[in-house]
C-alpha cells in the first residue's frame, strides 16, 4: 500500500489534538504530504437554532471564524508539524462530514486520521466519525479520545 497523502480533518479541538502523534508517525513513516481540514459550519442551514439573523450577518460570523480557523492551522501547522515534508491547510464552509468526504476525493487522499468525537461529541463515536468512517473510500485510522481532550493552541 502506497500512503502519499494524509487527511486529519480537525475541530481544533483538545480532542482532535490527540490524533497528532499518529499523523506525525504517519507521515515520517510514509514520507507523505498532510492536508489539514477544518470545517466551518455553515450557519445559514441553522437559521432556526441560532435566531433570525440578517444574511450579512452570518456571512460576518463565517468570515471571522475562517479567519480565526486558519490562524490557528498556522500555529498548529507550525508547531506541531514542523517536520513534516509537506503541509496543506484547507478551510471549508458546510457540513463537517460531507466536506471532509469531499477533499478525500478532491485531493487524491489515501488514508484519513480522525479522532473518535470532537468538541460535540457525547458519545464513544461522534456523529461526524461515524459518516466519515461509513462512508469514506479510504482507510481510516480512528484515534480514541478520552475525557475533555488537552488544549490547542
Amino acid at each position: 500500500m502506497q500512503i502519499k497523502k494524509i487527511l486529519w480533518p480537525t475541530d481544533l479541538s483538545g480532542r482532535a489534538k490527540h490524533a497528532l502523534s499518529y499523523v506525525r508517525s504517519l507521515i515520517e513513516k510514509y514520507d507523505a504530504e498532510i492536508h489539514v481540514l477544518y470545517v466551518v459550519n455553515d450557519l445559514a442551514h441553522h437559521r432556526g437554532l441560532y435566531g433570525n439573523f440578517e444574511q450579512s450577518h452570518i456571512e460576518k460570523i463565517i468570515e471571522w471564524e475562517n479567519r480565526k480557523a486558519n490562524e490557528r492551522l498556522d500555529i498548529i501547522c507550525t508547531k506541531e508539524l514542523e517536520g513534516c515534508p509537506l503541509y496543506v491547510k484547507h478551510v471549508d464552509i458546510g457540513d463537517p462530514a460531507q466536506r471532509i468526504l469531499k477533499h478525500i476525493e478532491k485531493e487524491k487522499i489515501d488514508m484519513v486520521v480522525l479522532a473518535t468525537r470532537g468538541t460535540g461529541g457525547h458519545f464513544q463515536l461522534g456523529g461526524v466519525a461515524e459518516k466519515v468512517v461509513r462512508h469514506s473510500p479510504v482507510p481510516v485510522v480512528m484515534v480514541p479520545t478520552t475525557g475533555e481532550g488537552i488544549e490547542m493552541n
